[in-house]
């Protein structure tokens, strides 16, 4: 299938690692001119070295001017931006009783603020040409809440809300807005999450894996090329009748419709 993303400009945020640099590559497979960011500058460059047509930003999205800078070195290096996928790391575990106003502040300027400010910068440029992908990197805790996470479980679901609340007003102007939501995923954030719980309960990581595992149909976690994948269609020309969607990629684990 021909995706349709060959010679667009796609801005990936926080793509150095994980499922930001998974759909990176996927995107670059499909064609697609990439602008990788992060915080890390050496591993941005290296990463935009390796993909056939990829410029590196080296940028902090929590600060407030840092989307813009992103754009405006997407649209120097290849033009207007034509999709834009929002991803960043998750607040710290934590359970609901526990949070403080500090958190609850923390969790939206993490999750929600930074890819608002993002998608101002591009959104305008997609409607005036009438084509845009606005693709959120959420979790499975949008669909149903994580034990343990409750300032994550708060953000993401706050930035849903809001996307899906935008995907209804520019929809008919060619832009579209959906969620995917990873379950578990062989990453090392989600290695960090097994190493906390380890802790939290006494096991072994090993112990904690094994017991993850068995609460996924598909009996593993997930690759982050096929995260990847999924990814890429959102993002494509075919899936310009999908929008205020938020589409799973886990395994099962969310045994809901």
């Amino acid at each position: 299938m021909d995706l349709g993303l060959h010679g667009r400009t796609a801005v990936v945020a926080a793509s150095t690692g994980g499922l930001g640099e998974a759909v990176a590559r996927a995107l670059a497979a499909e064609g697609a001119h990439v602008v990788v960011s992060g915080r890390r500058g050496e591993r941005v460059r290296q990463l935009a070295a390796e993909l056939p047509s990829a410029v590196g930003v080296e940028v902090d999205l929590t600060d407030p001017d840092g989307p813009a800078r992103l754009v405006a070195a997407a649209e120097s290096a290849f033009g207007p931006v034509d999709v834009a996928v929002l991803n960043g790391p998750g607040p710290r575990p934590g359970l609901a009783a526990d949070l403080t106003d500090d958190d609850v502040t923390g969790a939206v300027a993490a999750l929600v603020a930074p890819h608002r400010r993002l998608v101002a910068a591009v959104l305008p440029g997609m409607r005036e040409r009438g084509w845009g992908r606005v693709l959120a990197v959420g979790s499975s805790g949008v669909a149903a809440p994580l034990p343990g996470l409750a300032a994550s479980n708060l953000g993401r679901a706050a930035l849903a809300g809001w996307l899906r609340t935008l995907a209804a007003e520019v929809a008919a102007e060619g832009v579209t807005v959906n969620l995917l939501l990873p379950g578990r995923i062989a990453t090392d954030r989600v290695a960090e999450l097994d190493q906390a719980a380890a802790g939290r309960t006494g096991r072994t990581v090993e112990q904690v894996q094994e017991a993850s595992r068995a609460t996924i149909p598909a009996g593993r976690y997930g690759r982050p090329e096929e995260f990847g994948a999924v990814a890429a269609f959102l993002c494509s020309a075919a899936a310009g009748y999908v929008t205020g969607t938020a589409l799973r990629c886990d395994g099962g684990l969310v045994r809901t419709l």
